[in-house]
């Protein structure tokens, strides 16, 4: 057997323990101790890290800065918070400001993550995150005053007054004195049926935010954070729960709005027709003065006056021409062409206007003069930025919709422009679109039986129960900003705010320096600095590429379904089977999250994270029951997101949002995970395994009920992961502890695979006799879980029935059957379980272990036949709706799970990775 020490370090391993052995010490700064205590994530060293370096995202800095919020890990035992509870961090000299926070701590007290949020307006190539004694504040900081019965926040020379109840989110706001935009809200509009094709006449009514809670969650001086809870309301009826949050950044002239709500009324009578947000727009300025803009594709901005003075049968003066195209005031009438000063009140005056996006190829820009007269075409194009401006030369409000053409169909409304008070709207879900109908796709269709039920499983792979395919309690958040402006911008400062609205400036920290810090377990840096690795690293990439690709080529956008990839490729049909039960959406199924976020982590590359940022958004929200009786749980993969009846923790699992969370202090997604915490014992409530066998083994008595320790347990143990990280209350640790340590005290440890399990202590129970093995129990997380918990939690038993799980999960049968006493089958998936393998083989550093565990792998049918599954085709004609390139008999389940293993091995035992590669004649 092969020792450790003998292998040799690879490329990328020698120059990370080169780089950071080369970091200076933090003894001198406050808050920092000089030396990190040892973590056992591979490949890593714990070093103290002085300087932090900043990226821009897309590399180049962005055009226009609003400010932006962002994560920061650093090495166990290098951070401290000090005795005052304040961390003051800088940019350097000349710098934005920055406000840090603590967002994670190590369990020896130490600072795993901060948060920094850095004022906008001036940008850089890059920035260095230094610690330093003492904060660095804006010249014109973020404040807030709160009072009884409203909170003012003052932001340079615009003051936002956000009321403490009522229907309005922001009162009012003012732009160097002058009241620029008031009565910001939330409207719906709700159909008693669904479309009059369907049933004839319906009726429509309209309800508008009531706020019942606000929370000041930050007051500056860089950022200040304002949450609003409260309902829609009309008609004697509260419903749509939302959670609002209001940014504001110092530097900044805008707020960012990250609107939830959830959906709670009845599918079959609950038809939304509209959902929006609003504000007015006080118009002060001569209609000629008065501005109206779209942007609409890439940098493309429409714009046009409320009275325009172009294209007259009499020409004005072209000095009054360039000032309106330019947003500005017109020069003093007396200047203009006589015929057109007296006949201006002949010029038509444009008080509506509406670009309407109603799928994501096409959208239709219109206007009209006013409500009951006929609505002329202005102008189309493909895929709309989302941003509108309505207001005059003397100052007016900018409104966007981030992910507009993806989250189709939206709309952006102007009204009554040329009134004193015009109507701004960000429209969600447009009204002029088909309702949302939220009822099942299908109907019971003869399935009133366990047994007929049984059988539709096993020729369209989807659990159904009627009643169970219930959209009642899912949500979405959507993010929006909006401009208080002195003026109307320019052409080009509207698309600079349209590129950040659809793509928000975000910084972040280089791979290498997130890997530095031993968190999120086993990982490395992407390095195809070895043949093996050139190998693996092309084979992951060609599947990132062929996922990003796959959601242009088969539309995956639309507003409930936007960040969901499909479960499984029809290789006949040329499409992904959508309409064919659980093979159609993923809904996280096996862990695509996972594979995403860590692909980001390795590569750093901005389309990799804001396809994974979508996902998070999606499968958090859509996919999670967060209201009734499945609440905490989400819904296995089908033909619509909430459609199959199997309600599970391993889809809610907060490991699939604990990555994004961190990385940007995102505080919805915070909120997402602290909900999971008590799932656990709803396990008693919802019965997830409904199509499975029973046995008495498995039924619920007081407070016990049989769980198993990797779809279930193991999802919801995250949450408390993230809990005790983000709080530090012992409580969650000791949780996580007695489950783990009560797995280890079975008689047959993890190969008992499910045991009664008792809400109130978090421990399993009972002997654990039974070996029950199942390929799925290590597929949601609890591997990578796992890898982390047993860097933080002292748990000697689990530590050790993990290791044996690991080294035997995938053994040869002989000695399966050797420890087990028979071969108890189920160990499927061998290829992507060899990861469990290379985790046994590096804790004991063993070498033959783990050119087993590159044996295991390479089983993939991946890697067979020169990569052919891996070698995209072109596919086009009349074959297809439209020419397209494809991987025949893609599955989403392979691709994450491989994917997963690719990762974790090379990290691992990727040392022996070429050795392995060129025995099984896979390299030269």
């Amino acid at each position: 057997m092969g020792t450790w020490s003998s292998m040799p370090l690879t490329p990328s391993r020698r120059r990370f323990l080169q780089s950071a052995s080369a970091l200076p010490l933090l003894s001198a700064l406050p808050g920092l101790s000089s030396a990190a205590t040892a973590n056992t994530a591979p490949g890593t060293k714990p070093v103290p890290v002085q300087n932090t370096v900043l990226n821009w995202l897309d590399a180049a800095p962005p055009r226009r800065f609003e400010g932006s919020t962002f994560g920061v890990p650093w090495p166990r035992g290098t951070l401290r918070l000090p005795a005052s509870k304040q961390l003051y961090f800088t940019l350097g000299a000349n710098a934005p400001a920055v406000q840090s926070w603590p967002l994670a701590y190590w369990p020896d007290g130490t600072l795993k993550w901060t948060a920094h949020a850095v004022e906008g307006g001036r940008t850089a190539a890059h920035w260095q995150l230094e610690a330093a004694a003492q904060s660095v504040k804006p010249a014109r900081a973020v404040a807030v005053q709160q009072g009884a019965s409203q909170i003012t926040v003052t932001a340079g020379d615009t003051t936002w007054i956000v009321p403490t109840g009522g229907e309005y989110l922001i009162a009012s706001a003012t732009r160097a004195g002058r009241l620029t935009m008031q009565g910001l809200r939330l409207v719906a509009l709700r159909q008693d049926g669904p479309d009059p094709d369907d049933v004839g006449k319906v009726s429509t009514e309209a309800f508008t935010s009531k706020v019942t809670q606000v929370t000041v969650e930050q007051t500056g001086p860089v950022r200040a954070v304002i949450k609003l809870d409260g309902t829609h309301s009309g008609n004697g009826r509260d419903w749509l729960p939302f959670s609002v949050r209001l940014y504001f950044y110092a530097g900044s002239q805008s707020v960012r709005i990250v609107h939830s709500f959830l959906f709670d009324g009845q599918p079959a009578r609950d038809f939304i027709r509209g959902l929006g947000v609003t504000a007015q727009v006080p118009m002060t300025n001569e209609t000629y003065d008065r501005h109206v803009r779209f942007a609409g594709e890439g940098a493309g901005v429409w714009g046009e006056a409320v009275r325009p003075v172009t294209g007259l049968r009499r020409d004005p003066g072209q000095a009054f021409k360039d000032a309106q195209v330019a947003g500005q005031a017109l020069p003093p009438l007396a200047g203009m062409a006589k015929p057109v000063r007296d006949g201006l009140q002949w010029i038509p005056e444009w008080g509506d206007f509406s670009l309407a996006q109603h799928a994501p190829d096409g959208f239709t820009l219109r206007k009209r003069t006013r409500a009951g007269q006929a609505w002329i075409d202005a102008n189309a194009g493909t895929r709309a930025q989302g941003l509108l401006y309505a207001g005059g030369a003397a100052g007016g409000v900018a409104l966007g919709l981030k992910d507009f053409w993806q989250r189709a169909p939206v709309r952006l409304d102007v009204r009554g422009a040329n009134t004193a008070l015009a109507d701004v709207t960000a429209w969600l879900w447009s009204p002029s679109a088909p309702v949302m109908d939220m009822r099942p796709y299908r109907g019971l269709d003869g399935m009133d039986t366990f047994e007929k039920q049984n059988a539709g499983l096993n020729i369209t792979y989807e659990d159904y129960e009627q009643g169970w395919d219930d959209a009642t309690g899912i949500a979405r958040t959507s993010e929006l900003q909006l401009w208080v402006l002195g003026g109307t911008p320019s052409h080009a400062d509207l698309a600079d705010m349209a590129e950040q609205v659809a793509r928000p400036a975000r910084l972040t920290v280089a791979p290498a320096r997130i890997h530095q810090c031993g968190v999120f377990g086993d990982w490395d840096v992407a390095d195809a600095g070895t043949p093996g690795r050139k190998l693996l690293e092309d084979a992951l990439t060609v599947q990132l590429d062929q996922y990003l690709r796959e959601a242009e080529q088969h539309r995956w956008y639309g507003f409930w379904s936007y960040g969901d990839v499909m479960h499984t490729y029809d290789t006949d049909r040329h499409m992904w089977r959508y309409d064919i039960g659980g093979y159609a959406w993923d809904n996280s199924e096996l862990s695509t999250d996972l594979w995403l976020w860590y692909s980001f982590l390795r590569t750093g590359r901005a389309d990799i994270f804001r396809f994974a940022e979508a996902m998070t958004r999606h499968t958090g929200e859509v996919d999670v029951y967060h209201a009734g009786r499945f609440k905490g749980y989400g819904t296995r993969h089908g033909v619509q997101h909430w459609s199959d009846s199997s309600k599970q923790p391993r889809v809610s699992n907060a490991a699939y949002r604990r990555i994004y969370y961190f990385l940007t202090a995102d505080e919805r997604v915070g909120d997402l995970m602290r909900e999971l915490l008590d799932s656990d014992r709803h396990l008693a409530n919802v019965d997830i395994s409904r199509k499975l066998a029973k046995s008495a083994a498995r039924e619920a008595k007081d407070d016990f009920i049989s769980v198993s320790f990797g779809t279930s347990w193991g999802s919801i143990v995250a949450a408390w992961l993230a809990e005790w990280e983000r709080t530090g209350d012992r409580r969650w640790h000791d949780r996580i502890r007695d489950g783990m340590e009560s797995i280890g005290a079975l008689q047959r440890r993890w190969f008992a695979g499910t045991a009664p399990y008792d809400f109130n202590t978090g421990k399993f129970i009972g002997p654990g006799e039974h070996v029950s093995i199942s390929h799925l129990n290590g597929m949601f997380g609890v591997i990578e879980m796992s890898s982390e918990l047993l860097t933080l939690v002292d748990a000697p038993a689990y530590r050790k029935a993990w290791l044996e799980y690991c080294r035997y999960y995938t053994a040869p049968k002989t000695d399966v059957v050797a420890l087990l006493g028979k071969d108890p089958g189920g160990r499927g998936m061998t290829d992507t379980g060899s990861r469990m393998t290379g985790y046994a083989a590096y804790q004991a550093r063993d070498k033959a272990l783990a050119l087993r565990t590159w044996r295991e792998f390479f089983q993939s049918a991946f890697l067979k036949d020169g990569g052919a599954a891996l070698t995209p085709r072109r596919v086009g004609g009349a074959d297809v709706l439209r020419p397209l390139v494809e991987l025949p008999n893609l599955s989403t389940n392979a691709t994450a799970q491989w994917s997963l293993a690719a990762i974790q091995n090379m990290a691992l035992v990727g040392e022996t990775l070429d050795e392995a590669a060129r025995a099984a004649g896979l390299i030269p």
